[in-house]
Order: C-alpha cells, then structure tokens, then sequence
C-alpha cells in the first residue's frame, strides 16, 4: 500500500469539489412583479419594429409573471396557427424560466430530453423569451409567423427593449 500525504488528498478534493461546483448550474431567476402595461408596450413597441423592418407577418404574445395575457398582436395575413404558437412559445418561456428554444434544443438532443414530451402543454419551439426586469421574471413575449430563428430575433427585438 502506497502512502499519499494529507495535503495532496486535501488538494485532490478541492480540486474535485471546485470542479463539481463549477458544473452546477445557476438557479433559475425568481418571478417578479406582473409586467406593466406601459412596459409592456414598450416591449411590443420593439418587437413589431423589428418585424415590420424585416416584413415579417408575425403574431406577437406578452404575458405577465403569472401567466395572463398582456398584449397581443396579429399583423394581417398572418397565419392563424401562429396565434396558438405565439401564446404557446411565451407560457413554455414563463414557466419553464428559459427560452423556448432550450426545450427545442433538449428535444433534439435526444436522450433524456426526450422526457419533455410528456410534459403537457409545452411549445418547444424557439421564439419565446422570459422578459426581464432587475434581474426577475416579469412576463414572457412570444413570436409566430416566420421561421423560429425570425420569430427569436422579433422576440429578441422587444425583450431587449427594456435594456435601453
């Protein structure tokens, strides 16, 4: 039997308990108070810009922390499965605490991401982001009408509105 010194046994251990501790991921943020009306305008103020600059038909949904419709918008001709998509990406952002595309991105995966499709009532889809403000969830805004990347960068566009 080899001896090892204390000190190269404690190091190995901090070394380990660093190394878990760096892969724990950070807690997801808290929910906050409901998104106001006026902030969410904003938001949506943004979001339709972005479509608009882009000539997007898109469908828009902001929803506050608790899950409640806050605006809505359905640019003309847009395809009416986008409405559903468009509320479905926002409420699989608000509750899920995380974009929608991460849901999308798991599935893909495989393995055990494919779990979330048992989850009941989700749209892993990308375009749907949490709206942030001082650091807690606030509401969600969710995009439908072009393709996912499109509808992120439009959903994008209005949750990084407030960041001005």
């Amino acid at each position: 039997m080899r001896f090892v010194p204390a000190s190269c046994v404690l190091a190995a251990t901090l070394l380990v308990s660093a190394h878990v501790q760096a892969q724990q991921p950070a807690p997801p943020p808290a929910y906050g108070p409901a998104i106001s009306l006026e902030t969410a305008k904003k938001v949506m103020a943004a979001a339709e810009a972005e479509a608009v600059k882009n000539n997007w038909g898109m469908v828009i949904t902001i929803l506050d922390s608790g899950g409640n419709l806050v605006m809505f918008h359905k640019v003309d001709n847009t395809q009416l499965a986008s409405i559903g998509a468009s509320e479905g990406k926002a409420r699989t952002a608000l509750t899920f605490k995380r974009p929608s595309k991460a849901l999308d991105d798991a599935i893909a995966a495989g393995g055990a991401g494919l779990r979330l499709l048992a989850v009941k009532d989700i749209t892993p889809l990308e375009g749907g982001l949490p709206i942030m403000v001082d650091g807690k969830i606030v509401g969600s805004i969710g995009v439908s009408g072009a393709l996912s990347s499109q509808d992120a960068q439009v959903a994008k566009a209005g949750a990084d509105a407030l960041a001005k």
